[in-house]
């Protein structure tokens, strides 16, 4: 675990205080963004200046003007912000709060898969470590992996990590034969084939949309399989009225901002009473964004020579993107 600098946390936000107004007062006389992502609560998502997914959100920092970033997300992002903006001051509301699927896969193990298999081109999730993306030669997210990896020659050797869901849904629909890293995300991996097409038979009207986070058994079931940003886009442009949604209930309060006369429903895991929340992107709070600003603390720092490695691979992302288009 991470530690929150100078114990910040535990001092206590004054009693009565408006949240909103203060984190606004604070944003402007800081020039601070406030960059969340769609998992983040519904109260982050909507003081935020950005919401998004990873790759938007790594865009919008690129070419923000503001001297401070606050990313409300997990750990891995602001350490993205960070690397692409090492001149600006990247803070998170609480340094512990992680990600499932980038602690699975440890850099110096990664550094050892890739070294035993020589030749290959190597391909990271953004969901991965400063470090591991040191590793990469091309970071990708939901949004942009299928077509980054098609735009790549068809005989071209491949090591895809650190999601193993999405990687086989990839070679699955592209016909590559990428060799995967075996990592998951906590919250998709948890989703239940069996307990999801029960779901559909009380709503036969429903439309199944998956991440491809998910297991094949649930994304086989799906009617639409795409990013958070591209369930979220086909949510609305689709004339149906109800909805499955297989991925962070986060996004549920986007879809229904944008769609008040629709119905969303979050699938459901494989554990009794419980729903699809990532306890990382819960971990962030309008208590800890106040003292985050307040404070400025605590701040994303990344090593300058780790630094310099890792933003090839992005940078070669957002170069691809925009050629393709994304």
């Amino acid at each position: 675990m991470r530690t929150n600098s100078i114990g910040y946390m535990d001092i206590p936000v004054p009693e009565g205080i408006d949240l909103k107004a203060e984190i606004d007062r604070m944003r402007k006389e800081k020039n601070a963004v406030i960059l969340a992502h769609y998992y983040q609560t519904a109260d982050i998502q909507d003081i935020a200046d950005y919401v998004g997914d990873s790759l938007a959100l790594a865009q919008w920092a690129e070419r923000t003007e503001a001297d401070i970033l606050v990313l409300c997300g997990v750990h891995f992002m602001g350490e993205t912000a960070k690397i692409l903006c090492p001149e600006k001051k990247v803070l998170v509301p609480d340094l512990n709060a992680g990600c499932s699927l980038a602690d699975s896969c440890p850099a110096p193990e990664f550094e050892r898969f890739i070294q035993a298999r020589p030749g290959h081109t190597v391909i990271s999730y953004v969901n991965t470590t400063a470090a591991v993306k040191t590793l990469t030669d091309i970071v990708v997210t939901s949004t942009n992996a299928r077509k980054i990896i098609e735009s790549l020659p068809a005989d071209e050797k491949i090591i895809f990590g650190p999601d193993r869901n999405l990687g086989s849904y990839i070679n699955r629909t592209t016909g590559r034969q990428m060799l995967l890293w075996e990592g998951a995300c906590h919250v998709h991996e948890r989703f239940s084939a069996e307990r999801i097409k029960a779901l559909k038979a009380e709503h036969p009207e429903a439309l199944v949309i998956a991440h491809p986070e998910c297991p094949k058994e649930v994304v086989e079931q799906a009617d639409y399989v795409g990013s958070t940003a591209g369930l979220l886009k086909y949510a609305t442009q689709s004339a149906n009225a109800t909805f499955i949604v297989a991925t962070e209930n986060g996004v549920l309060h986007e879809m229904r901002k944008r769609n008040p006369h629709k119905t969303f429903i979050p699938a459901p895991n494989d554990l009794e009473g419980a729903c699809g929340e990532c306890h990382y992107m819960r971990m962030n709070t309008m208590g800890k964004l106040y003292n985050c600003l307040k404070y400025e603390l605590p701040e994303i720092h990344v090593d300058e020579a780790i630094r310099q490695k890792a933003i090839r691979p992005i940078q070669r992302m957002l170069e691809l993107s925009k050629q393709l288009g994304l």
